[in-house]
């Protein structure tokens, strides 16, 4: 059974890895390895302690509990920036699943709980971004209602620049 619930500061490593065996297996073959390899659990989560506590951070971390603790991770807040014709606009800043969990819902369930949270705030629409060549991301959000809007931006990892597609989608 899985339930949802909002992160505290005792999930941060277990979150940490999370993200970092997420990074490296849905990025492989589009970041650099060399910059995959150099990522670590524990610098991830020294990061993470130091932003977590913020009084005045606008952002949300909800984790998805399985029978092994945390298996999923997001962080949602609003947009970064401006989105113009759209209403009031949230942003889904990052999504992991454990990636030997991946495809028994737990990032619908996630996303799902978002996009409510979203809504209950008085965001009209939800955005992202993903990264070009990340087609099983690309296909996860467009199956929840997301679009691609033509916007796009550019990312460097060890001097590769590799580009990243806007989605949105109305709450």
């Amino acid at each position: 059974m899985m339930r949802v619930r909002e992160m505290d500061e005792a999930d941060i490593g277990a979150v940490s890895t999370i993200r970092v065996r997420g990074w490296q297996a849905a990025y492989a073959g589009i970041v650099p390895q060399t910059y995959l390899d150099a990522m670590t659990d524990e610098g991830d989560a020294g990061q993470r302690r130091q932003l977590f506590p913020q009084p005045r951070r606008k952002s949300r971390d909800l984790v998805a509990l399985g029978d092994r603790g945390p298996v999923g991770w997001i962080c949602f807040g609003p947009c970064q920036h401006e989105m113009s014709g759209v209403g009031r606009v949230g942003e889904v800043y990052a999504l992991y699943v454990a990636p030997d969990l991946i495809g028994q819902g737990i990032g619908r369930r996630l996303l799902g709980e978002a996009h409510a949270q979203m809504k209950s705030q008085g965001f009209e629409a939800s955005a992202l971004w993903v990264l070009c060549d990340n087609q099983p991301a690309r296909r996860f959000y467009e199956r929840a209602g997301y679009q691609a809007d033509g916007a796009t931006r550019d990312d460097v990892y060890d001097e590769i620049t590799l580009t990243e597609l806007h989605y949105q989608r109305v709450l």
